[in-house]
């Protein structure tokens, strides 16, 4: 039933939207649509309607008690979760210092406490890693390629292997990407958990900064291309690691780096995985494929899928126009 209901939600909410005048607008044109076009009026409408909005407002009151009652059981466990943290802290405190204070004052006096050792710990963390932020990738680090077998490919020695995500595996940070976003993890070697408000993340349509706050960024320069900045997002995991996704603006192309100070990849490697083009419908699949191949074509120096195509269009021309001479012509 409420999947019928939700059915009309958008027809419905387009149409209100249209009214200037709010609900009673809203109402007395489907009011007025009743008496146009149906005989509504004619029978004991109105029992009709007060039954039907009877039901629906003892649903809506339903749902808003059901509501309330949820935020009051959250909040109480919010307040009872920071009593114990805050009596098991001021149990900490009277064993080392006994005096008569305030609740408000013992509060202050734990958040100062706190505050100075989480700053004691970045100080600590950062003069570890020379003035930044330490940061560690685990997984082993994307190498660079020595040798070839093809000649065509000699473009490619010094590049780094794309890892298995189609990104780079770096020091301090690593990324994968499809052809639409690109996935940046940065795992932050600190030993006190990260909060939200411990970090610099700051995500623009060309530039990107990343990094612990009062400290220098771990990443901070130009991305290798734009981003949409209304749909990128950043979370921060098991308060050690900041993974960032930003949805790319040009979903033809795969990008050799992250920022432009990176070592590029080679994007002639990538290899996606079959599964994931199966899953796209078949003209969408098809551009993509023919994308893929026409950019492998150009980093090789040859010609594309529209190139050639032009010349066979060319080369029919010559067929059926024998009578023309073409050895002076000269095509790009």
């Amino acid at each position: 039933m409420a999947g019928q209901e939700e059915h009309f939600d958008n027809i419905l909410l387009a149409m209100a939207q249209k009214h200037a005048g709010g609900m009673p607008d809203f109402l007395r044109t489907f009011a007025g649509f009743l008496r146009r076009r149906s005989d509504f009026y004619t029978g004991d409408w109105e029992k009709l309607i007060m039954d039907i909005l009877r039901k629906e407002a003892d649903i809506a009151m339903a749902e808003h008690k059901e509501k309330m009652r949820k935020q009051e059981e959250q909040r109480k466990q919010k307040e009872e979760k920071e009593r114990k943290e805050r009596e098991a802290r001021e149990k900490e405190m009277s064993q080392s210092k006994i005096c008569d204070i305030t609740d408000e004052e013992a509060a202050q006096i734990i958040k100062e406490e706190e505050d100075k050792k989480r700053q004691k710990l970045l100080e600590e963390a950062a003069a570890a890693a020379g003035g930044t932020a330490p940061v560690v990738v685990e997984e082993e680090k994307s190498k660079p390629i020595d040798k070839v077998e093809d000649e065509t490919e000699k473009s490619e020695v010094g590049k780094l292997l794309p890892n298995a995500g189609n990104g780079c595996t770096l020091d301090k940070y690593m990324w994968t990407q499809t052809l639409g976003e690109v996935e940046l993890k940065i795992p932050f070697a600190v030993s006190f958990n990260l909060r939200a408000r411990d970090l610099v993340v700051d995500i623009q349509k060309k530039t990107l900064k990343v990094g612990l706050k009062g400290h220098e960024p771990v990443i901070n320069g130009q991305l290798c291309a734009e981003v949409k900045v209304e749909d990128s997002l950043w979370v921060l995991q098991d308060s050690k690691t900041v993974q960032i996704t930003l949805e790319k603006v040009n979903k033809m192309n795969w990008w050799d780096r992250l920022v432009m100070t990176d070592p590029p990849i080679s994007t002639r490697k990538i290899n996606p995985e079959p599964s994931k083009l199966s899953d796209l419908e078949g003209e969408t699949r098809s551009l993509v494929e023919k994308m893929m191949y026409d950019q492998r074509q150009k980093e090789m120096g040859l010609p594309t899928s529209d190139d050639q195509k032009k010349m066979e269009i060319l080369e029919q021309f010559k067929k059926q126009h024998p009578e023309l001479d073409f050895s002076k012509c000269k095509f790009n």
